[in-house]
């Protein structure tokens, strides 16, 4: 089994800055990738970031130039740097890996969510 565990969360005034960490343990032969999604209230939940085994990164238009992906080095935390917080970003944060087996089969872990919440 993995676990997934994401920290970092809380409270922020418009225009500051947190840092999300999400990390993976068990048993992992490989990680294809690690996504940030985030979920607002009455809102589905979507992607904001990912980062590959490549260490390419793609983002949501709605926090491009904002927030940065980004590890160590590949069974490390991933973080998700998050500057110039908006009043829009305020949604539980939730970290997805995708874990690939001996097999090349993928199965994706969830973690259990941080709440951020950017308000004045």
């Amino acid at each position: 089994q993995v676990q997934v565990v994401e920290s970092g969360g809380g409270s922020v005034q418009p225009g500051g800055s947190l840092r999300l960490s999400c990390a993976a343990s068990g048993t992992i032969f490989d990680i294809s990738t690690v996504g940030w999604y985030r979920q607002a209230p009455g809102k589905e939940r979507e992607l904001v970031a990912v980062i590959d085994s490549a260490d390419g990164t793609d983002y949501a238009d709605s926090v491009k130039g904002r927030f940065t992906i980004s590890r160590d080095n590949p069974r490390g935390p991933v973080y998700l740097q998050m500057n110039s917080l908006k009043p829009e970003d305020t949604a539980v944060y939730y970290c997805s890996v995708r874990v690939r087996d001996s097999s090349s089969r993928c199965v994706d872990y969830w973690g259990q969510g941080t709440q951020v919440t950017v308000s004045s």
